[in-house]
């Protein structure tokens, strides 16, 4: 019992540090983009290089894998167009939104956008019936939104960064629209979650290069910019989306919700850091009260 014991006591620590080294190296993507933004990379042809790639990295583990090979030959056509939808607000709207956003916004603005994905699928459950808050998490939600106001107000922001918002504001609503959706498929279709993000990405990432090379082009793309794109692919898709889904076999949602909060104060520290994007005293307190209030509202309601 107690050789049990240290073994599962084992296991669950191996499981935390893997998904902290996963919320680091998401955090490390916002400034990749960044940077690779900044190097005139055209947004929407970024997201949808990165995806692409990502969805031929993991080609091989689902094509060459005989369990997945009979599954994917016999999913039923609803639920490919369930995937294809899934792709389109997950990839299409959320990341082509996130990309754009980051091309007009602080990394730390955007993500504090994002984090609000929570509270609005809270929302989206609330309208849904399916439901019902309790007075803590109303407190939680009040302190997100005390949080927001903290951080922007007052409102003296140039012309750009308004379009930023508002594009940012677009991609927690299809965030979060994907969170409800990705949850409904993969209740219904009774799938491996691989099997769902390879064929979601696979759609959603084939549009979005599309769309990014007809609206935008391909732009001319140095050596540096591959190295940029093939590491989000490789390492911050493909490989931390493997790992995370392995950690989540061990831990709990609470648990898995609270390591994911660390991207926020990561990401503004990375920011700071290697683009000196600086934060003002009143803008690190809004980040902290989004961040606590995110955090409450996702134990809360589990």
């Amino acid at each position: 019992m107690s050789q049990f014991h240290t073994h599962s006591q084992r296991r669950r620590i191996i499981a935390i540090l893997q998904a902290i080294l996963v919320t680091f190296l998401w955090s490390t993507s916002w400034v990749l983009i960044k940077i690779g933004l900044q190097a005139q990379l055209p947004a929407l042809t970024f997201a949808g290089l990165r995806y692409t790639l990502a969805f031929l990295i993991l080609a091989p583990l689902v094509l060459f894998n005989p369990q997945y090979r009979p599954q994917l030959r016999a999913i039923p056509w609803l639920t490919w167009k369930q995937l294809a939808w899934l792709g389109l607000v997950l990839y299409v709207l959320t990341q082509g939104a996130q990309f754009i956003s980051l091309s007009l916004l602080p990394a730390a603005t955007v993500t504090l956008m994002l984090n609000l994905t929570g509270i609005v699928v809270g929302g989206i459950n609330i309208a849904k019936g399916v439901e019902k808050p309790t007075r803590r998490q109303w407190l939680a939600m009040l302190l997100s939104g005390i949080g927001v106001g903290v951080y922007f107000l007052p409102l003296d922001l140039p012309p750009g960064a308004w379009l930023g918002l508002a594009v940012a504001g677009g991609g927690v609503l299809a965030n979060a629209a994907g969170a409800v959706l990705g949850r409904q498929v993969n209740q219904q279709a009774t799938l491996p979650p691989l099997l769902v993000t390879f064929v979601s990405m696979g759609i959603g990432s084939a549009l979005l290069l599309g769309l990014g090379g007809v609206i935008q082009g391909f732009g001319l793309l140095q050596g540096s910019q591959w190295v940029i794109i093939g590491w989000l692919a490789l390492v911050n898709t493909a490989f931390a989306f493997t790992l995370w889904n392995r950690t989540l076999q061990t831990l709990t949602a609470v648990e898995s919700s609270v390591l994911n909060s660390l991207m926020l104060p990561q990401i503004a520290l990375l920011a700071w850091l290697f683009l000196g994007e600086g934060l003002s005293g009143r803008q690190i307190v809004g980040l902290v009260l989004v961040g606590m209030g995110v955090l409450l509202v996702q134990v809360w309601r589990r």
